[in-house]
């Protein structure tokens, strides 16, 4: 029987931040194909890694690592002596290939085979195998064929034991590394950061922590922002999205500064008072979009050519965009109308509404409970719309009022417990920010 090593593994969370950035920007990304029984030459060394993010399963490796690299990277320990003039080979698996198309070539016995695939499946299933991830055969200096390695993806990866009918799961080692950024807004904070050679997922990354403060399709020329962050890294490669630990951002002269720090179940981020940055709505239901229209009680519409009044705010982007419920609530309307298209209404309390207008498709259902951040539909045009955007209407005590000039009160600040922990805290990250 095998042997069954359960590992903890680190999940990363890509929200609807990533969906509404990733559908603006056009992210191309080349690989090649090794092809089965490629030498390696002498590590694995593909492409295709997108910084920060998930891996398909490439590029595990760094191109410097030798064979005895390789056997010590995937903890090969067992192979004792064997490792003596050990020799691999790389190759990847291509379209409809089975985890026998991948060994047979390589003289294990289909009795081998079958007993990796029966004894393994509650490890991993060999029927997962998919096209364009990595693999490594690694034989004897007589050529016998010992271990094989399949990579699940950026940091996990399967061992075959060829000798016997033995899989088990391992984790490539991961080291943290703390970087800096700072840059000046001259377009959009998504293509300035991309101008600076700043990776994607650091824009999501700031994106997610200024949700509730910064409007990012009103940004000003001359914004600014400083950034102090920390990336995992395998092999020196990006894993996973990076953590910002603190960031100031410069908005029309105002300095907005945020400080990460874990004060109960998870942490967030807070202001120099020790104010929370997260607030009972977002500032927008979209991001790195732009405004088409303004709130206009005096708005000459451009479908019905007359004055009408615009109680909302409209937000152009390409269709398809993921649209976000602003804060927590319950979806009250999710119907069509002549004027609104596809729309969605979410009672909040007492209080607050908001209405989403125009969309291409919904998401949710009357009677959904919803969660501040959830994709509730996607960007288009029906209704009396010119082109692809969302009409977003916010509603006070049943009136809909400007929701750009509200002034929301923050969630939980720190707790008097914490709070000379923060002080201190913050301190030394201001210092550190003021030397960038």
């Amino acid at each position: 029987m095998y042997n069954a090593r359960h590992i903890p593994l680190r999940s990363t969370l890509f929200g609807a931040f990533a969906a509404l950035i990733f559908s603006l920007l056009l992210i191309s990304c080349g690989g090649g194909d090794d092809g089965p029984g490629s030498q390696v030459n002498p590590g694995p060394g593909g492409s295709g890694e997108n910084a920060g993010g998930a891996s398909s399963g490439r590029d595990v490796l760094s191109p410097a690592s030798s064979e005895a690299q390789l056997a010590a990277q995937f903890d090969l320990r067992d192979l004792g002596e064997a490792r003596v003039g050990l020799t691999v080979k790389q190759g990847r698996v291509k379209s409809g290939q089975t985890l026998s198309h991948l060994l047979s070539p390589h003289g294990v016995s289909a009795g081998v085979i079958h007993g990796l695939d029966r004894d393994g499946r509650e490890v991993f299933d060999a029927r997962r195998i998919r096209a364009d991830h990595t693999w490594w055969m690694f034989k004897s200096a007589t050529g016998e064929p010992l271990r094989f390695v399949y990579s699940l993806d950026q940091r996990i990866y399967v061992v075959f034991n060829l000798e016997k009918p033995d899989v088990r799961k391992g984790l490539l080692p991961m080291e943290t590394t703390r970087h800096t950024a700072i840059g000046i807004i001259n377009q959009s904070l998504s293509q300035d950061m991309e101008d600076a050679g700043q990776p994607v997922s650091l824009t999501l990354a700031m994106a997610a922590v200024y949700a509730w403060t910064v409007d990012f399709s009103r940004l000003h020329k001359g914004d600014r922002y400083k950034i102090i962050y920390e990336q995992d890294r395998i092999a020196g490669k990006p894993y996973g999205m990076p953590e910002i630990v603190a960031a100031t951002f410069t908005h029309q002269g105002k300095i907005l500064p945020a400080y990460r720090f874990h004060q109960g179940d998870k942490p967030d981020f807070f202001d120099d008072e020790g104010a929370s940055l997260r607030k009972a709505f977002l500032k927008a239901p979209l991001e790195f979009s732009r405004i088409s229209s303004h709130y206009n009680k005096k708005r000459f519409h451009p479908v019905l050519n007359r004055i009408k009044p615009h109680l909302g705010t409209d937000y152009a982007a390409p269709t398809g965009t993921p649209i976000l419920a602003v804060g927590d609530g319950v979806v009250t309307k999710a119907s069509y109308t002549k004027g609104n298209g596809k729309y969605v209404k979410i009672r909040h309390n007492s209080t607050y509404d908001t209405q989403y207008l125009h969309m291409s498709k919904r998401k949710v259902k009357k009677g959904d409970r919803v969660s501040q951040g959830d994709v509730i539909g996607y960007v288009g045009s029906t209704g009396l719309a010119t082109g692809p955007h969302v009409c977003f209407r916010f509603w006070k005590h049943g009136v809909q009022v400007n929701h750009l000039k509200e002034d929301f009160p923050p969630s939980d600040p720190i707790l008097p417990d914490y709070a000379n922990a923060f002080a201190a805290h913050a301190k030394g990250l201001r210092a550190e920010l003021a030397k960038l």
